[in-house]
């Protein structure tokens, strides 16, 4: 079991690096773009961003999902190559043509989706869309080999060249939404060409002839296929309220959720390197037993150390807001905690996907991220008008709610898992329970309230400290060990 969790660790520090190098960036990045840009040009760029990421998900048609969980299913090395040139040239495929169709429209997509008329944005969102699509595959090829030297040096040079280009679009050239956007996307066009030319050239371009056939691509989209309304649904959460603040509010009131969502860094690194390791992980696992055991073990230390963030960003976001974006945004406080709770809850519900794509019974995660999605909608309209932002990020964290407790009914009987449910409701019960409390009843302001809340937070652990104890020894079999006999010798 410690092997697994070294394992987990190594790589998802190697994929976090990145989100790592991001959030320190963004100290110095954030109150320049909020800035350069008003509230209503960041919410146009942040809405066409997650649109860019929604579309992909379709574009991909979960090849890539099946593409990582057939990797462990065969070890020969030329039938892997063979599924890697498959996955990666039928996304080059579907992603250029798709690419190309949508720039003719682009002006009336540019209205349907923002509102307004801008064609070039949505050009540059177009270029985002076809290099982001096919990055991804090549991420998940260097994933499953567990190439984590060089997923870091890709992934921490897409983010400094993001930022570089993105500086100089939109404060030094003043270009707005559009230098925002296309700063985003030219830096990964650069390092998917990269990593194509210099890392995985024998693992990419289109299938030799005779492989891009239907018994080479069928288990793939009957894997993949199902996961990909399910994928659609779920990340539609991630559009839905931004879309809907610009249109039921303001752009303005779009933006400033979005500096929510952007000050949420650090759950979102968290939930970012678990989404990326987890995977390639628990399907390596063979065997049944051991994969019930990390999947427990797995759960327990995701709750712990992703609530402690959040419970942060409960009781210390006005002060984190205040450091790092100017002032017109401060009101991105209000939404805060909740949208960091909505990415713990997501972080979870990707266990309860791979549950499903081990037992590959995936299409039984539709039904829950369809619901999820609905619950979404009917909460927007019911909270936002009375509460605002804040409303927007409550209603992520129902709808996450409701998908985990159906894609758990779905899951739990082809393959069961014994999850710790007492110690999962002591870890959520202790750190709500700080963070409500403190929230409510602690100064808000000045140093009183800061130091205060810092003591409220750093007593969560230690009131924790008897479950963290326990579950490391589950961890750890030799600590467990060496607990038994020096317990056994002073019983003697």
């Amino acid at each position: 079991m410690l092997g697994y969790f070294k394992r987990l660790a190594a790589s998802g520090a190697a994929y976090q690096a990145s989100s790592l190098v991001a959030g320190f960036l963004a100290l110095f990045t954030l109150p320049l773009y909020t800035r350069h840009l008003t509230r209503a040009e960041l919410g146009y760029a942040e809405t066409l961003l997650t649109a860019i990421i929604l579309s992909s998900i379709l574009l991909r048609l979960g090849i890539g999902e099946a593409f990582v969980r057939f990797w462990f299913d065969d070890e020969d090395e030329e039938r892997r190559r063979r599924l890697a040139r498959t996955t990666t040239g039928v996304v080059l495929v579907i992603s250029t043509v798709a690419g190309l169709v949508a720039l003719v429209f682009a002006a009336a997509i540019s209205r349907a989706l923002l509102a307004t008329r801008d064609a070039t944005l949505i050009a540059f969102g177009l270029l985002g869309m076809w290099a982001f699509t096919n990055l991804e595959i090549a991420y998940a090829l260097l994933r499953v080999e567990e190439r984590r030297r060089t997923y870091l040096i890709a992934s921490v040079t897409n983010v400094v060249l993001t930022v570089v280009l993105t500086v100089l679009l939109v404060v030094v050239l003043d270009e707005g939404a559009r230098g925002y956007v296309l700063g985003n996307y030219a830096a990964s066009t650069v390092v998917l060409f990269g990593l194509w030319g210099l890392a995985l050239r024998d693992r990419i371009g289109l299938p030799a002839p005779g492989t891009l056939r239907r018994a080479a691509l069928a288990p793939l989209v009957r894997f993949g296929g199902p996961t990909v309304p399910a994928d659609a649904a779920v990340f539609a959460l991630n559009v839905v309220d931004r879309a809907y603040l610009l249109r039921a509010q303001s752009p303005a009131a779009a933006g400033l959720y979005s500096v929510s969502v952007k000050l949420a860094t650090l759950v979102i690194v968290a939930v970012r390197g678990f989404q990326y390791a987890w995977p390639p992980l628990v399907y390596s696992v063979t065997d049944d037993a051991d994969a019930r055991r990390l999947y427990r073990s797995v759960t327990t230390y995701y709750v712990l150390i992703t609530g402690l963030v959040v419970a942060g960003l409960v009781l210390l976001g006005r002060w984190l807001v205040r450091l790092l974006a100017a002032p017109a945004f401060f009101g991105a406080y209000k939404a805060l905690p909740w949208v960091g709770l909505g990415w713990a809850l997501y972080g979870l519900f990707l266990v309860f996907v791979t549950i499903a794509g081990r037992a590959k019974v995936t299409l039984r995660t539709l039904p829950a991220a369809l619901a999820g999605l609905v619950v979404n909608v009917i909460a927007l309209v019911v909270l936002v008008d009375p509460l605002g932002i804040s409303g927007a990020g409550i209603a992520l964290c129902v709808a996450y709610v409701t998908m985990l407790a159906i894609v758990h009914l779905l899951t739990r009987r082809v393959f069961a898992v014994p999850f710790d449910w007492p110690r999962l409701g002591r870890i959520v019960a202790t750190v709500g329970g700080v963070a409500v409390v403190g929230e409510v009843l602690l100064p808000t302001a000045g140093w009183a309230g800061f130091l205060s809340r810092c003591a409220a937070l750093a007593a969560i652990p230690l009131l924790l400290a008897p479950d963290l104890v326990r579950v490391i020894r589950v961890i750890d079999p030799r600590r467990a060990g060496i607990a038994r006999a020096e317990a056994h010798m002073r019983q003697e």
